[in-house]
């Protein structure tokens, strides 16, 4: 079923604010849901308002949190989220990060005890936004086997990027789970019963699978590479924060009624006090046209700009709506709540 963007977001505010986020931390979780829906992100959209409404009503997400930032230097922060919603404080701890790049010309924001944040392009597309070069960092719970390992230790530990283009606010862009897929996209397969290919994950015996219901682990991207890729994202969202770490860091689902403690980092850098702002944007705009023109491979008709795709997706729906699974929009219309299908779950587990 296809939905209008403002409509999406007008039924993730509500139930996450009935479930007890105060309305502008809801408001804020449903610009950054969407944000991922209307991408074509479905894994980071509208699918994960049920765990964060069960997780609210259960206490797990702070409600009425102390948010503070501590500036800890002229180009560095400490932005304390204490357990409240991780959407509003990856946000507001980006806009400090953008403050001082603007100022100072490189800005470095941690934040501290927070809850899941979703899409973390998001972050990454406000810096771009104001003309900035955004790179976030994020750790989650281990899922994902290291490589030569047989048991999960670090987490899907995404990185994102983004650099402005002088092409009507379109950006270079980057989002990627350092596992071959994130989690996001299994539950996605999950609440579509489709398979996924046998390159995602491994079932509890170690060995390939292309049934969602039967993952036991994630693998990371390209072997010992993605592995150090997630060894670098657990150091420098977790270990520097003075976080969990490894396979320390909290569970999505073990215990709703607990704060996870989770940590992100913001690097943002202001191209002004490099080469001037014009004429990086006037560059990366020509680097978007000429890998356009690129002689394109065997089964492809061009080569896209990373984030390009996504701008396509965009396009697509705002002529006809967010395609959103029935299940989930019927979820976001009624007056339930949660139905405890998280809660002390296995998050492998059928």
């Amino acid at each position: 079923m296809r939905v209008t963007k403002e409509q999406l977001k007008q039924l993730i505010q509500n139930k996450l604010h009935k479930a007890g986020l105060q309305e502008s931390h809801a408001d804020t979780a449903a610009d950054v849901l969407v944000f991922a829906d209307e991408r074509g992100i479905h894994s980071h959209g509208a699918m994960r308002v049920e765990y964060y409404a069960e997780r609210i009503a259960k206490g797990g997400i702070n409600t009425n949190p102390d948010f503070r930032f501590e500036k800890t230097g002229p180009c560095s922060g400490v932005f304390h989220a204490d357990g409240g919603n991780g959407h509003t404080a990856a946000k507001l701890a980006m806009d400090e990060a953008i403050k001082m790049a603007k100022e100072n010309g490189i800005a470095i924001v941690g934040v501290r005890n927070m809850s899941h944040s979703g899409a973390i392009s998001y972050f990454t597309h406000q810096a771009s936004q104001a003309d900035l070069i955004g790179i976030s960092l994020c750790q989650s719970d281990p899922m994902a086997v290291p490589f030569g390992g047989a048991e999960p230790y670090y987490g899907t530990n995404p990185i994102a990027f983004a650099a402005p283009s002088s092409e009507d606010g379109k950006s270079m862009t980057l989002d990627m789970a350092t596992t071959v897929q994130a989690w996001g996209k299994i539950l996605h397969a999950r609440s579509k019963d489709e398979s996924i290919p046998d390159t995602w994950a491994v079932d509890k015996n170690g060995e390939p699978t292309t049934d969602p219901f039967s993952v036991n682990a994630l693998l990371p991207i390209s072997g010992p590479k993605g592995y150090g890729l997630m060894m670098m994202v657990d150091v420098l969202s977790g270990i520097l924060l003075g976080l969990p770490f490894g396979n320390k860091v909290s569970s999505m689902y073990d215990n709703l009624a607990e704060y996870r403690k989770l940590g992100q980092l913001h690097i943002v850098i202001n191209p002004e006090f490099f080469g001037g702002i014009s004429g990086f944007k006037k560059d990366v705009s020509q680097s978007m046209d000429d890998l356009n023109q690129i002689k394109p491979a065997t089964g492809f008709t061009k080569v896209l700009y990373p984030g390009q795709n996504n701008d396509v997706v965009i396009e697509e729906y705002k002529d006809n709506g967010i395609e959103i699974v029935d299940d989930i929009l019927e979820y976001l219309r009624s007056d339930v709540i949660h139905n405890n299908q998280y809660d002390h779950k296995d998050p492998f587990a059928k």
